[in-house]
């Protein structure tokens, strides 16, 4: 138990979310960690600040309200209320929700950057590179990957434009000796590694801090025409939301700054780690004690996105199968480092085995057995057994075990070992056989020491999961009717009242249908495809057009009109289909890597257009005579057809 704890300051932050889009449950299971986190601390007795917010400056706000009709305001306006419902839709306990378009916050960002610009860790200079739009990001030539942003994949376009630069050259060295002297700053290791080896030991370039070419910022009040950047901009809402200004902060910065754990995305710990810290020791103040970059959450093994289809909304989710439940899901399905997965068949997998039978059956089955054997009267544990010490010690073991794994950022199996606390309390059922116990007048008292541990340990089970599932700890607790629910009341084993009445027993959760489920699932995705605008359309810009040829080098594309006359995948790989078209010259065979667009009887009986000069080529052991011709634009993709009376063969021109 933590003896020193008691009053202690705790802060706690997610990163903040990019008003770009309504979130997905991958980005909502940050909010949901990061609560659980900041619940259990409380628990504990520390001050917890927990906070969380929203980023809404940059060029593709402006591109996104412009899309929309609307002023950047209005449309952060709508997008940060709709992060914030989710965040309330998932039970967060949140103390302070940041805009970056607070007042407070943009006159304290103002004050940061003069500050650093007077002292000279800022100076004015011009930038040229490579630069991302959709990232808003700048790029040397050797950064990219394969020609494209090594964040998103996308196209980038040469620019050039005035800009102010942090000096990040000038604090490198600090930086290095402070991650090498506090191993736990960047955790975890594998992060830690990444951070050093690849970006900071080959050298720190100086980091550019303003914009001219949009608006949607926050002046840079000595320079008119310069808006701050949103490495300054959106990191420094960590201090600012706490009063923290140059010319003297506020005494809730003095108590709760330096923050004990910054929880972000692993995509963003290079920003949380090198230019934060390397802001802060600019402005001479503390740095955070810990950053922890966790995992994605992935569909199935695909990263969620609307073009592809896979899109889930925790708000969706909870109306589905309960808001706790998403919780449970979201908190046990993900790794400590690797990347978790969400699909709808191991959300009815996980709900009905470790909710519904092992914690919903559990709570149930002991309460109804207490108002069936005793009339709901706690009975006194008079009659003891060695089988009863072996659950006690479970109980005080999953203590210790949940007290580690959160501590160092194993939710997942802090969450486990919460369950298989439920699992021994259903294995301690079958060893006692209290039915029975309740056969037999002379082990009447054996029974009712029984339910007794039952009880008490159920106890220890909703203490311990209210960080994870508040709710469903308040329910438990409401059908005991016991009010012991404070974490010093673990520290021995024994503290439900004996005389007391247990309530009704009412099963929590209710095992899920899945034909219903997936009925519910298909009608919700329909509604969303008619309704919803993707974002992502105004993001994936057209490329960019290919150099100028002269008509004498498209003539020699001869391109044809072909009839697909059967299409199957080509077994050696996931990405290709093999095409018989009839060419109306005695037929070819094309293969095409379309099959993740695709089912091959979707394409069988449609005259498609193909390049019929193309040089043949040996694909996966299947020899490609041409290439049919698709239209792509970001991740979506559309196989070009023509009208079925054209004629097999006829050449376009």
């Amino acid at each position: 138990m933590c003896k020193n704890c008691k009053g202690k300051p705790y802060y706690i932050t997610t990163a903040i979310a990019y008003t770009s889009r309504k979130p997905h449950i991958g980005n909502s299971y940050e909010i949901v960690l990061t609560d659980a986190i900041a619940r259990y601390k409380r628990m504990l007795g520390y001050d917890v600040f927990f906070q969380t917010g929203t980023d809404e400056h940059g060029q593709k706000i402006e591109i996104y309200a412009q899309s929309e009709g609307c002023s950047p305001k209005e449309y952060v306006d709508k997008v940060a209320g709709e992060i914030r419902d989710i965040c309330d839709v998932l039970n967060t306990s949140y103390d302070y929700f940041i805009r970056t378009t607070d007042e407070k916050h943009e006159k304290t960002v103002q004050k940061i950057f003069k500050k650093l610009y007077e002292q000279g860790d800022i100076y004015k200079g011009s930038y040229e590179g490579l630069y991302c739009t959709p990232c808003e990001s700048f790029w040397t030539e050797s950064q990219l990957v394969d020609g494209k942003c090594p964040d998103c994949g996308r196209e980038v376009k040469a620019a050039k434009e005035e800009a102010y630069f942090l000096k990040l050259s000038k604090y490198q060295k600090q930086l290095e000796d402070y991650i090498e002297s506090h191993p736990d700053f960047i955790y975890p290791e594998s992060r830690k590694k990444e951070m050093l080896n690849n970006f900071i030991k080959p050298g720190l370039q100086d980091l550019c801090v303003s914009r001219t070419s949009f608006k949607w910022g926050i002046p840079v009040d000595f320079d008119e025409g310069h808006v701050v950047y949103v490495w300054i901009d959106a990191l420094s809402n960590y201090i600012t939301s706490l009063g923290y200004d140059p010319d003297g902060s506020s005494e809730q910065y003095k108590k709760y700054w330096p923050a004990d754990a910054h929880i972000i995305g692993k995509d963003i710990v290079r920003f949380h780690t090198i230019y934060w810290p390397i802001m802060l020791l600019a402005l001479g103040e503390p740095l955070p004690k810990q950053v922890y970059g966790h995992p994605w959450l992935l569909f199935g093994e695909d990263k969620m996105s609307k073009s592809r289809g896979n899109v889930i909304y925790a708000d969706e989710l909870v109306k589905l199968i309960g808001v706790d439940a998403v919780r449970y899901y979201l908190l046990s399905e993900m790794p400590f480092a690797n990347d978790g997965s969400i699909t709808y068949e191991t959300i009815i997998e996980r709900f009905n085995s470790d909710l519904a039978n092992t914690l919903g059956n559990l709570v149930n089955r002991t309460i109804a057995m207490n108002n069936k054997y005793f009339d709901g009267v706690i009975q006194s544990p008079d009659t003891a057994e060695e089988v009863d010490e072996d659950l006690k010690k479970c109980c005080f073991d999953t203590v210790k075990k949940v007290d580690e794994c959160i501590d160092a950022f194993h939710m997942s199996d802090a969450v486990e070992a919460v369950i298989n606390l439920a699992k021994r309390c259903n294995k301690y059922i079958d060893e006692t056989t209290p039915w029975v116990l309740a056969k037999d007048e002379s082990t009447k008292s054996r029974l009712g020491t029984v339910l007794y541990n039952l009880l008490e340990a159920i106890r220890f089970v909703a203490v311990l999961i209210e960080p994870f599932m508040p709710d469903t700890s308040k329910a438990i607790f409401e059908q005991m009717n016991c009010s012991e629910n404070s974490y010093d009341s673990l520290e021995s084993f024994g503290a439900v009242k004996v005389g007391e009445k247990v309530g009704k027993a009412v099963p929590i959760f209710a095992r899920i249908d899945p034909e219903k489920l997936y009925a519910e699932i298909d009608e919700m995705q329909k509604k969303n495809a008619e309704n919803e605008h993707s974002i992502e359309e105004v993001e994936e810009e057209i490329e960019e057009i290919a150099p100028e040829i002269s008509i004498d080098d498209f003539a020699k594309v001869d391109m044809r009109v072909g009839e697909v006359k059967a299409c199957e995948k080509v077994k050696k790989s996931k990405k290709l289909l093999k095409f018989d078209i009839d060419d109306g010259m005695g037929g070819r065979t094309i293969v095409s890597g379309i099959a993740q667009y695709y089912k091959p009887e979707e394409l069988v009986g449609k005259k498609v257009l193909f390049v019929a000069n193309l040089k043949p080529v040996k694909l996966c052991g299947v020899e490609s005579q041409g290439m049919i011709l698709s239209a792509e634009r970001g991740e979506d993709l559309q196989v070009i057809t023509v009208d079925e009376k054209k004629v097999n063969g006829s050449k376009l021109c």
